[in-house]
């Protein structure tokens, strides 16, 4: 039997989460999708199946403690204990300055991007370190890294998930056990082509390449990682964006 993987917040047509689940199909893995939208989730179990390999949507709230563990209860029942978790659920919905944030807001965002993922790895860790292997691989953004004005709670929370994944990483390493993080800079996803096609030209233009990613640039990173080739990189952060957070006149 190989190797089960888990991606959150897997749902979304042309979302992050989606690609890198079929990508990681693509390379041998049984991979449950998961996610709050369960039709979607199903949706994407289902082409994984078509590729011929085994999969399983799981409804979930990744920032409900008991809703992680119903999760990875059935994941463990039905496909296997997790190898592969992959943390992309996230939320960017509080666009606030840091006077008119909510508290409600700030803290709501926190618990899906922050505590959602040590929610999720607090379910693999002990496993992974019995086998002796395991990859955990966190998405973060170039928000974590650089801020952003009116992000308040996103930028904390992505900068948080990066220095969560080092200490996974310290913990981790003596049980075979990788996590590494991909800091994303503008990827083409539904979310970004919500925005007004103003805006989105304006991001692209501090973009060092002049264009924004596609969601298989993030899954061909993650598959990376997730592979034995990856078996010496650990505690990384790698940044997938496009020299955006480089300096751009």
């Amino acid at each position: 039997m190989g190797r089960v993987g888990f991606v959150t917040g897997a749902a979304r047509g042309k979302g992050n989460g989606r690609a890198i689940a079929l990508k990681l199909s693509k390379t041998g893995v049984d991979v449950a999708t998961g996610d709050i939208l369960y039709e979607e989730a199903q949706s994407v179990a289902e082409e994984i199946k078509a590729l011929g390999r085994r999969s399983l949507a799981v409804k979930m709230d990744v920032s409900d403690y008991e809703q992680v563990k119903g999760g990875f209860k059935r994941i463990e029942e039905e496909l296997g204990s997790v190898d592969i978790l992959v943390n992309n659920a996230a939320i960017m919905t509080n666009q606030a300055t840091i006077s008119a944030m909510k508290k409600e807001a700030w803290e709501k965002e926190i618990a899906v991007n922050l505590s959602g993922a040590f929610f999720c790895v607090k379910q693999v860790f002990d496993r992974m370190a019995e086998k002796k292997w395991g990859r955990i691989i966190n998405i973060s953004s170039v928000a974590g890294a650089m801020g952003g004005f009116g992000q308040c709670s996103y930028s904390a929370s992505k900068a948080g998930l990066i220095g969560f994944t080092k200490t996974i990483a310290l913990e981790g390493a003596r049980f075979g056990i990788t996590a590494n993080a991909i800091t994303l800079g503008v990827i083409g996803t539904d979310a970004f082509y919500d925005l007004p096609e103003k805006i989105r030209d304006r991001v692209v233009k501090k973009v060092a390449f002049g264009s924004e990613g596609s969601p298989e640039d993030v899954a061909a990173t993650v598959a990376f990682l997730a592979s034995d080739e990856a078996r010496y990189v650990t505690g990384a952060n790698m940044m997938l964006t496009g020299g955006l957070d480089l300096f751009v006149f």
